[in-house]
């Protein structure tokens, strides 16, 4: 069989997914934080780039996105995200630094550097974390309370030892034989330093089990209730599945003072070191809000806190000149100007397209902004996405990690997507108002004699809500709503 050479013309056109691209596809999905960190290291990274910190709303408008037929969910995301009109093909050459930089809207993308009298002293304010006072640690806090102790030097390094070994609830790891044997000190000797810094604030600390804990903060109330004293030495469990009356069948009292003693044991504090905990809370910053002005709502961008990327005029005379700079200079400076001008207009494209999801979502869901979760209708990507003629993976890239300040609190926008579930009639109701009207049926129900999740379901039924058993279990679990036998109350 003979090989031939043959030249054949084959025309095609395929996304190409470019650096750039896939940076912008990156930053539609960024949380706000996320945001803020990718544009610092940014600005670390390209000289082109300057920023000031501004709330203004009014941000320099790129181009428009391209619209998704749902073919091709690379390509669709491609076009979403990407600032230009339509996405890269193979045969679309990338525009020459000289078309990059004359195509420059330099009144919209060169920094201004307004002085105000604020600005001029804002040098001479101390850092932000020179006005916070750093966090005392649990271990800080006993090792300063030992200090106050006169205790000879074995016993304080036993203490320190013990200290050293508490975890974050303030509980005792390791054991007393390998404390006392790492110090050279007998076990009567450390036992009794362990119950020095127990006797510490916060009460209870260091102790080996919650029964110990327990205990020591019972004693140092001096109760004189000894059922509470029995009741955490013998009955623990029965208190924790709120058993009062096995407890008081096993006592041979009556339920009224198991749980009188059940409540003094419930003002005890289960983990001491609670209020000592290194996590920090977590503080959510909504990237837009939305306002009720009249009867309609408004869909306002959250600009402030994040910088507003303008390009340096620092480097503009370099282009401007002809043969003063190197070649090499120009080059460098004429890439660091496309990735300047395509990340200003990326994040652009990001904000733009998260308002748009939301007054997508509004749209749909304008019964939750008048009247609350209750009325929240069953809603899915798709939905949103042929509202707004995109892809539905891009919308679900936008609503990840986003928060929005409504009328009736902070929300994720997935919050706003629900499955759905059949009421009698045949209409569908989200499964977030199905979780509302649990929480209010529990909320209302006599404490004495609490609602079993069987009990609920047929009180869901009733109100033309069909829904089994176990889902109700499901959905109380995952609201933390603790079951009936827990709920339970004695008066």
């Amino acid at each position: 069989m003979a090989l031939e050479l043959k030249q054949q013309i084959r025309l095609s056109q395929q996304l190409v997914m470019t650096p750039q691209l896939q940076q912008a596809i990156r930053l539609l999905q960024l949380s706000r934080q996320e945001l803020v960190d990718a544009v610092e290291q940014e600005l670390v990274e390209n000289p082109m780039l300057d920023a000031e910190e501004s709330v203004d709303d009014d941000n320099a408008q790129g181009p428009s996105e391209g619209q998704s037929d749902g073919s091709n969910t690379a390509e669709a995301e491609a076009r979403d995200a990407a600032p230009s009109a339509e996405p890269e093909t193979a045969e679309s050459a990338e525009p020459s630094a000289e078309d990059m930089v004359g195509d420059v809207d330099w009144d919209s993308y060169m920094e201004s550097r307004p002085q105000t009298s604020l600005a001029r002293y804002d040098d001479d304010r101390p850092a932000l974390e020179e006005n916070h006072s750093p966090r005392t640690s649990l271990a800080e806090h006993l090792r300063w309370q030992l200090g106050f102790l006169e205790l000879e030097k074995l016993d304080c390094e036993v203490g320190l030892h013990i200290i050293g070994n508490l975890n974050d609830n303030g509980y005792l790891e390791e054991t007393l034989e390998a404390i006392a044997e790492a110090n050279g000190a007998t076990l009567d000797r450390t036992e009794k330093v362990l119950h020095r810094i127990q006797e510490f604030d916060p009460v209870g600390v260091a102790s080996r089990s919650l029964s110990e804990c327990l205990l020591v903060q019972a004693q140092r109330a001096a109760t004189d209730n000894l059922l509470v004293i029995k009741i955490i030495q013998e009955h623990l469990d029965l208190l924790q599945r709120r058993d009062f009356r096995g407890i008081a069948r096993i006592e041979g009292l009556e339920v009224g003072d198991v749980a009188l003693a059940a409540e003094i044991v419930a003002s005890f504090e289960p983990r001491p070191g609670r209020q000592f905990s290194s996590e920090d809370p977590i503080y959510i910053t909504p990237d837009i809000f939305v306002h009720k002005i009249g009867d309609e709502y408004h869909v306002v961008l959250n600009e402030d806190g994040l910088p507003k990327l303008r390009v340096s005029s620092a480097y503009r005379d370099v282009l401007a000149r002809n043969n003063s700079e190197p070649k090499e200079t120009k080059e460098y400076v004429r890439e660091k100007l496309r990735s300047a001008v395509w990340m200003i207009k990326s994040i652009h494209q990001r904000q733009r397209t998260i308002v748009k999801v939301m007054q997508s979502i509004l749209r749909f869901q304008r019964d939750f902004f008048d009247k609350g979760s209750e009325h929240l209708r069953p809603l899915n990507l798709r939905d949103v996405a042929d509202d707004i003629g995109m892809h539905e993976s891009t919308v679900s890239r936008v609503t990840t990690n986003k928060y929005v300040q409504t009328p009736h609190g902070v929300y994720e926008l997935k919050f706003f997507f629900n499955s759905s579930i059949q009421t009698g009639d045949g209409d569908a109701i989200a499964s977030e108002s199905v979780k509302e009207k649990i929480r209010a049926i529990i909320a209302h129900e006599d404490t004495n004699r609490p609602l079993s999740d069987q009990r609920i379901a047929q009180l869901l039924k009733a109100a033309n809500i069909n829904i089994a058993r176990r889902t109700v279990t499901k959905y109380r679990e995952a609201m933390r709503i603790l079951s009936s036998t827990r709920r339970k109350q004695f008066r």
